[in-house]
């Protein structure tokens, strides 16, 4: 079924891969970043299919089809401003201010690959650098803004966890010139926190070493980009720049937008006593409603088939963390699989998405990698009507493929466990050494053994959910 059959019309987006050599002034940054040198390798598949080419995709990972008649106001003018209603705002209280102290004042890191340091540096002293070197290019920055998990937790009233780290910067992108002048900005940014020896790095190599992801979108409905900061245990920071933006959320939970600008003052920011007034909008609508939902764990968002991939894959994973789907949620998966195959039609794309989802929202959690994945294809098998059977039976293999080779790397982590020294001591029996494999478990990432060892073959009959040794 077309695209067009199912009343959608997508826009375009572009992946960028070549950009021109940040200029960075030399200042002494030794107070505020610590480098460390990274202790393992890193991921390259995600990298791998898009490096020293340029990648386009069929839409933005936000924005959907434009409604037929509507005209959308220019950025400069209204992105950023106060809305008009005061039902989509809220100010913080002293509870909510103190969680987004925190929140600024965590050390952040940004994982190099290959044998470069991992950069380790406050996240407000981030944001003030991106501002500064944004401000020096000329560029009009409106304010900076939390937004997604981290904005969640900071309104959250009980225990909330979240592990990405996303920022908006609504600033006027009228020209190519401003892009450049944007992804100049982030990379000067990201070159100053390198040691000094290393200034001299080019900007392309930065990029493939601790930049994960760079979009640029611009059409009528959209001008913005994005960089996605590497981090290999799921903490992501992305930094968006935005002028105009057509659908800015994917569901309730994670439609609040909180201004920085008060604590990123040095005196909002250093002088706990003094309460700035903090400001928290939620673009989904009444802020009461969407708070509602993120206290009860509710998953609610309306229009799905208007965001990038229908928004199934971060719809599946609220579900794997325990949030329960309204009714109105439950009727709209149909249209949550529909757009995601209409952006990601051939399979060798669907799983691409699919890793980089997990390795970025879940990091080394594999079992709930396994929840995720079971979640996924019982919600892709029961909703999807868009697709020839043959086609659904592909990405429902795809699937279960990928969640059997998370189950044999959990069992050959408990077999090098279970054979270790330790617990042959401790059982007063000699044990051979585990196998030469890389430890997966969320303490120890890279650790090999000493010896060879003692190899066991196991087989994966036909239409069964677990492995069986055979040598």
């Amino acid at each position: 079924m077309t695209p067009q059959a199912l009343g959608f019309r997508t826009s375009s987006a572009m992946i960028l891969n070549t950009v021109p050599t940040p200029e960075s002034p030399s200042e002494d940054h030794s107070s505020l970043i610590r480098v460390k040198q990274s202790p393992h390798n890193h991921r390259r598949a995600a990298q791998s299919q898009s490096r020293g080419a340029m990648t386009m995709t069929s839409s933005n990972p936000t924005s959907g089809a434009p409604r037929s008649g509507a005209v959308k106001p220019e950025c400069s003018t209204s992105y950023g401003a106060v809305p008009s209603s005061t039902a989509h705002v809220m100010e913080l209280n002293n509870k909510q201010i103190d969680r987004l102290r925190s929140v600024l004042s965590q050390s952040v890191e940004i994982h190099g690959r290959d044998n470069f340091p991992t950069l380790e540096i406050v996240l407000s002293a981030l944001i003030s650098r991106v501002r500064r070197y944004l401000i020096n290019a000329g560029l009009h920055l409106k304010a900076v803004k939390l937004n997604g998990g981290a904005a969640s937790y900071c309104l959250a009233n009980d225990a909330f966890q979240y592990s990405d780290l996303d920022l908006i910067f609504p600033i006027s992108l009228a020209t190519e010139e401003d892009f450049d002048k944007v992804r100049q900005a982030v990379f000067a940014a990201i070159l100053s926190l390198m040691p000094e020896l290393a200034n001299s790095i080019c900007a392309d190599t930065l990029k493939e070493v601790y930049v994960s992801k760079m979009v640029k979108v611009c059409n009528e409905e959209d001008r913005w980009s994005l960089f996605s900061l590497h981090n290999d245990f799921g903490k992501c920071i992305e930094l968006k720049f935005v002028d105009r933006m057509a659908r800015q959320f994917e569901f309730s939970v994670d439609s609040f937008q909180i201004t920085l600008d008060p604590l990123l003052d040095a005196e909002g920011l250093n002088h706990p006593v003094h309460r700035p007034v903090v400001v928290a909008e939620s673009v989904f609508g009444d802020i009461r409603q969407a708070l509602m939902h993120l206290q009860r764990r509710l998953i609610d968002t309306r229009n799905p088939e208007e965001i990038r991939g229908g928004g199934l894959l971060k719809y599946c994973g609220l579900l794997t963390r325990k949030y329960a789907a309204t009714p109105n949620c439950r009727e709209m998966e149909k249209y949550m699989c529909s757009r995601f195959f209409i952006d990601f039609s051939d399979i060798q794309t669907q799983e691409m998405k699919l890793r980089a989802y997990l390795d970025n929202h879940f990091g080394c959690e594999d079992e709930l990698k396994l929840d995720y994945l079971q979640i996924l294809h019982k919600t892709i098998k029961e909703s999807t009507i868009c697709l020839m059977g043959h086609e659904r039976r592909q990405t429902l293999q795809m699937v279960d493929r990928l969640r059997q080779q998370l189950e044999y790397g959990l069992m050959c982590s408990s077999l090098s466990v279970s054979t270790t020294p330790e617990s042959s001591a401790a059982s007063g029996m000699s044990s051979p050494a585990p196998p030469s494999s890389t430890a997966s478990t969320a303490g120890e990432i890279g650790t090999f053994a000493s010896s060879p060892g003692r190899s066991t073959l196991l087989y994966l009959p036909p239409n069964s959910n677990f492995w069986i040794p055979v040598v």
